[in-house]
């Protein structure tokens, strides 16, 4: 595993001409590293939707990894369901990364189970889905988007389908804020980024990734007619959802006890 040092001291640039995050040619040969020091708890995750995979795909149905960056998750999908007649799609805009993603998929022994697209996962066709992730991509979309987006997913989603989401958010509460963020920071030095990193890096996503709150996206989930929403993972600022399609209840508001 090559290790990140995109914003190590000697990249040269002072801070004020850091320039914006991509998912770009430079990214993909340390993006297991960064990842797995940047996103606290991200193997609990991938674990967690080879669980989810497992209980909610059905058979004959779609599994999406949408923003699949290297193919964490396409892997977990088509390695958890290998017993059902399910076919993965693998969307990411990233050239470098898809290609990538398409050799590793390839190593991994799961290819032909795993459609890998190029594309904006804005314009991906979802049908006869019966599990939907989408991992700390959401936030890359512009907000204006994200509502459309999300209805999508649900339109494409069979009966009971799952939608896990997973995002870094933002507190509405200042002092919670400031505190997740300060610790969140404390964790990446734990881990070996130095201050300077931290601050390049946090300049280098301020114009492209624009978090939401905790409960913008339940709201959003509900709106586009989601009837179950469940918070299963959060530390520091970065948590993950589980939304499921289902009926309507009997009763008179389905899931009220839930709804933000």
């Amino acid at each position: 595993m090559n290790k990140d040092q995109i914003y190590a001291g000697n990249s040269g640039d002072p801070l004020e001409k850091v320039r914006d995050f991509a998912f770009d040619e430079r990214v993909v040969p340390v993006f297991q590293d960064m990842i797995s020091r940047s996103v606290p708890g991200y193997e609990t995750m991938l674990r967690a939707i080879g669980v989810f995979a497992m209980r909610y795909a059905q058979p004959g149905t779609r599994l999406y990894d949408l923003g699949t960056s290297l193919g964490a998750v396409a892997y977990v999908l088509a390695s958890a369901t290998e017993d059902r007649d399910c076919q993965v799609v693998a969307v990411d805009n990233s050239r470098p990364m898809i290609e990538s993603c398409a050799q590793r998929l390839q190593q991994q022994g799961v290819a032909g189970r795993v459609d890998v697209r190029h594309e904006n996962i804005e314009d991906t066709d979802i049908g006869n889905a019966s599990v939907v992730v989408s991992n700390f991509t959401l936030q890359f979309i512009e907000r204006s988007k994200r509502d459309e987006l999300v209805q999508r997913i649900h339109s494409g989603l069979n009966p009971s389908g799952a939608f896990v989401l997973s995002e870094k958010i933002r507190v509405p509460e200042e002092a919670d804020n400031a505190f997740l963020i300060d610790h969140y920071h404390g964790y990446k030095k734990v881990n070996g980024y130095s201050d300077e990193e931290i601050s390049r890096k946090r300049k280098a996503l301020e114009n492209v990734l624009q978090p939401d709150s905790l409960q913008d996206w339940r709201a959003r989930l509900y709106r586009a007619g989601f009837t179950e929403v469940h918070q299963w993972f959060q530390c520091f600022n970065f948590v993950s959802l589980i939304a499921f399609k289902r009926p309507p209840l009997p009763s008179d508001s389905p899931h009220k006890a839930s709804q933000p």
